[in-house]
């Protein structure tokens, strides 16, 4: 076995580098943000994704990619002016780690959308370039509870859809 293949049957996410390297190459935002959603569920087990844009001027979030599009489709939005949330995120550019229900229902509107889907807990990684955040992306799991290790791995994940979030028209 060589040296390569040792290091893919270690780290499953290292066999998707190729579909992130080609989405990031050709410049679709919508691809590059499912390769790291793909190249992230091995690790974090998150059965939903959801990358957002952020019009910082509103504080509002508007939805780019969705691993769950029936569920959180494209174009969906969010305000999160005056809330925790927001200012954490949003403002101080911090990772948000919601474990349990009760964490994702004084956290978010939406909780009850969350719940049916079998979610209890949420990683929100504030993808940051330049110092301004430029919006978000979201793992949620079915499991409530989430190690740094699946911490690391999120914030990591954001780096790698960070090309995608810059290669969009300014808004």
């Amino acid at each position: 076995m060589s040296s390569t293949m040792r290091v893919a049957s270690l780290f499953p996410p290292l066999d998707r580098i190729a579909a992130l390297a080609d989405a990031c190459a050709d410049e679709d935002p919508p691809a590059l943000f499912a390769a790291v959603d793909a190249c992230a569920r091995p690790v974090l087990g998150q059965t939903l994704c959801t990358v957002n844009r952020l019009d910082l001027e509103r504080l509002a979030l508007v939805r780019l990619y969705s691993s769950d599009p029936e569920s959180y489709p494209p174009g969906g939005g969010k305000d999160k002016r005056g809330t925790d949330w927001g200012r954490h995120v949003l403002l101080e550019r911090q990772v948000f780690v919601g474990e349990g229900i009760e964490a994702i229902r004084q956290s978010f509107d939406d909780h009850r959308a969350i719940e049916a889907l079998g979610l209890k807990s949420v990683i929100n990684v504030p993808l940051v370039a330049r110092g301004v955040c430029l919006g978000t992306m979201n793992f949620l799991m079915p499991t409530a509870e989430v190690g740094a290790d699946k911490i690391a791995f999120a914030r990591l994940s954001g780096l790698l859809a960070l090309p995608g979030m810059m290669a969009l028209p300014q808004s």
